[in-house]
């Protein structure tokens, strides 16, 4: 791991190099995707190192992933996966065996579509570290201290912005979060003003009473604290605010770095656990706001993960670029294998940014399931 001082001495990184710097940091980035599809069969099928979960699948899935996976295109085969798979397994079930002799965490998806889901890290933490800490020195934020209000407990969230502020001996300032207990409150027909209302009071508390460098949130919540804030939010010592979950629209986008983020970044990242996060990358200069966009696009690194916009009556063919569909994610990690996993959300296709050399999406919305735009969806403080 790369050391940056708290004296801001960090390695240059500009956006021209960034590309080269991430795979020189991760190396599995510059393995070619067909390939890491390959190892990836090999990993999660051989009962030496695959877990339960995949390697008891194997006699009935109907073909070998080992011999009729052979790139990426071919993990069709599998199938649509189905969430309920994974809500139902036990945890240890997901451990690769290949890593029972490494420590590893259990963390838990929040639970916006349904029951949670459980996962497994060994080292998909370590990678989110590096690949995001990188981008955070190529806008020249990376450092100093970090004011976590982000989901805690089981959540990856949290655990993500300790292992990037550890990576350069920052001290993490966390409110206590629970995102299901408003989850759970709006199920059951109430509201979330009073348990946002907690968050933020606990976040004015921290930015009073300590200087920290880069604030960690969700794009909802960040409205909130915004419009609570009695003075600028860079006044507080602030340079970067880092949002991630769902995107805002596009009014509120632009209410928030046109009213309260005067002199402060904003870095947004569309994704969640099972996915991983995808990176913002920043308007092309010249080039026409999508609409419903914020003029950023979103790029998930592959061969860990490839996000693909698909049609939604044919989740098997993608749709052309600048087109809106529904996304669908595989995640292709040693710690976890999810081929083909249809999201909640919509987006429009966009083709390869300078910065990330892959398609990406943009204006992401919640994906709407007919003509009433029913679905199951409590986002709450995401």
């Amino acid at each position: 791991m790369i050391d940056t001082a708290r004296d801001g001495h960090a390695p240059q990184v500009t956006f021209a190099t960034l590309y080269d710097t991430l795979r020189g940091r991760v190396p599995e980035l510059a393995v070619d995707l067909d390939a890491w599809t390959r190892r990836m069969m090999r990993w999660h099928f051989s009962p030496d190192t695959g877990s339960r979960f995949w390697v008891s699948r194997l006699p009935r899935l109907g073909f070998d992933p080992l011999k009729d996976v052979d790139g990426f295109a071919a993990l069709e085969l599998f199938g649509l996966f189905d969430k309920a798979e994974l809500r139902a397994a036990s945890a240890l079930d997901l451990r690769p065996r290949g890593y029972r002799d490494r420590p590893f965490r259990v963390f838990e998806t929040g639970g916006t579509t349904g029951a949670p889901c459980r996962i497994v890290n060994v080292t998909r933490l370590a990678y989110d570290v590096e690949v995001y800490r990188t981008v955070l020195e190529a806008r020249g934020v990376a450092g100093g201290d970090v004011l976590a209000m982000t989901p805690s407990g089981p959540h990856a969230y949290g655990h993500f912005v300790e292992g990037l502020a550890d990576s350069w001996r920052g001290a993490v300032f966390a409110i206590d979060f629970d995102p299901r207990w408003v989850k759970a409150s709006l199920r059951a027909g109430g509201e979330a003003d009073a348990y946002t209302s907690h968050l933020v009071e606990q976040t004015l508390t921290l930015l009073t009473a300590e200087r920290v460098s880069l604030l960690f949130t969700t794009s909802r919540l960040l409205l909130e604290l915004a419009m609570r804030l009695p003075r600028p939010l860079h006044t507080y010592g602030v340079r970067a605010v880092c949002t991630g979950g769902t995107t805002c629209s596009a009014a509120e986008a632009a209410f928030l770095r046109q009213e309260h983020l005067d002199g402060v970044q904003w870095i947004d990242t569309y994704g969640n656990t099972l996915a991983g996060h995808a990176l913002q990358a920043d308007a092309v200069p010249g080039a026409p706001t999508l609409p419903g966009g914020t003029g950023h696009s979103y790029h998930l690194p592959p061969p860990f993960a490839v996000l693909q916009v698909v049609d939604p009556q044919d989740p098997w063919r993608e749709v052309a670029r600048g087109e809106r569909g529904r996304v669908r994610v595989t995640t292709l990690l040693e710690d976890l294998f999810l081929p083909n996993l249809l999201e909640r959300d919509s987006a429009i296709r966009t083709g390869p940014h300078p910065w990330f050399p892959w398609d990406g999406v943009a204006a992401v919305q919640p994906f709407r399931d007919g003509p009433t735009g029913g679905g199951e969806a409590v986002e709450g403080v995401y």
